[in-house]
């Protein structure tokens, strides 16, 4: 997921800890969690804060080349 961009980054954490806990419902009612395994969610802005809520996947794009032209 890639939530509204805020200048703080802990503002997302909502967005993330809503689909970890749809994740977990999900699971919860019964779906395979090897389907559910990867959560993908946070950009270098909030990357952090995606982990803290558990991203499995992050997009460190602007944190390792820079920001673009």
């Amino acid at each position: 997921t890639i939530p509204p961009f805020f200048e703080q980054p802990d503002a997302v954490r909502p967005y993330f800890a809503r689909l970890r806990e749809f994740r977990d419902t999900l699971v919860s009612e019964g779906t395979d969690p090897a389907m559910l395994r990867e959560l993908s969610m946070g950009m270098s802005h909030d990357f952090d804060v995606a982990v803290r809520e558990g991203a499995t996947i992050v997009r460190l794009g602007t944190a390792i080349f820079g920001k673009r032209a």
